[in-house]
């Protein structure tokens, strides 16, 4: 299930995820308010307001991705920290094809979303926490993987460039999310043999 409705206590502890949903919220406000348009998806300006959208979930991951490979805590190896630099070069090269698709229609591309990412104090000290932000960073792939599906769904057969654009970025979401899964179910599975090995060793 990949709602996240605000709630002001838990938009305090999750803003990536508040900003995500907020994202999905305006794109969806103008998904419904264009479909009742005779242009429909022909609409170049609802296109524009939809590719901004894009562009605002791929730039909010960017940050969040860089913040991570960033990280100073013994909790994140070097391994994990280029996996995450390499998914914020991978959605950085998404958030340059989106903006390229803007200007190409002749749009005004907004690199300024939302005011950023979440500008949470950066710290990141406890090793529990890395599979708690992996389980954030799932739920925000499966916004974004939804709202890329409206969008689709709302260009149909009318602008099939920024639609075939948006199936390819959905494509590599929908790698992004379960590879994310995969490394989190990894990384508590590590944790638990750990413990066990700690408890094994404690009992000696």
């Amino acid at each position: 299930m990949s709602a996240y409705t605000a709630n002001p206590q838990r938009d305090r502890i999750h803003p990536f995820l508040s900003n995500i949903a907020e994202i999905r919220r305006r794109a969806r406000q103008h998904i419904e308010e264009s479909a009742g348009t005779a242009a429909h998806a022909g609409d170049c300006d609802a296109v524009l307001r939809l590719l901004n959208m894009a562009l605002a979930t791929e730039l909010v991951c960017v940050l969040r991705y860089r913040r991570y490979a960033a990280m100073d805590t013994g909790a994140v190896s070097a391994t994990v920290k280029n996996e995450f630099m390499k998914r914020a070069q991978e959605e950085q090269s998404h958030a340059a094809q989106i903006t390229a698709r803007i200007v190409e229609l002749g749009g005004e591309p907004n690199l300024d979303p939302l005011s950023g990412s979440d500008r949470g104090d950066g710290e990141y000290a406890e090793e529990e926490m890395l599979t708690d932000m992996l389980a954030e960073d799932l739920i925000a792939e499966r916004i974004a993987i939804d709202t890329y599906r409206e969008i689709v769904r709302y260009l149909g057969e009318h602008d099939s460039a920024t639609r075939q654009l948006i199936e390819t970025i959905l494509a590599a979401e929908q790698e992004h999310a379960e590879e994310l899964a995969n490394m989190r179910e990894s990384m508590r599975g590590q944790a638990r043999a750990a413990d066990l090995a700690n408890h094994r060793s404690a009992q000696a």
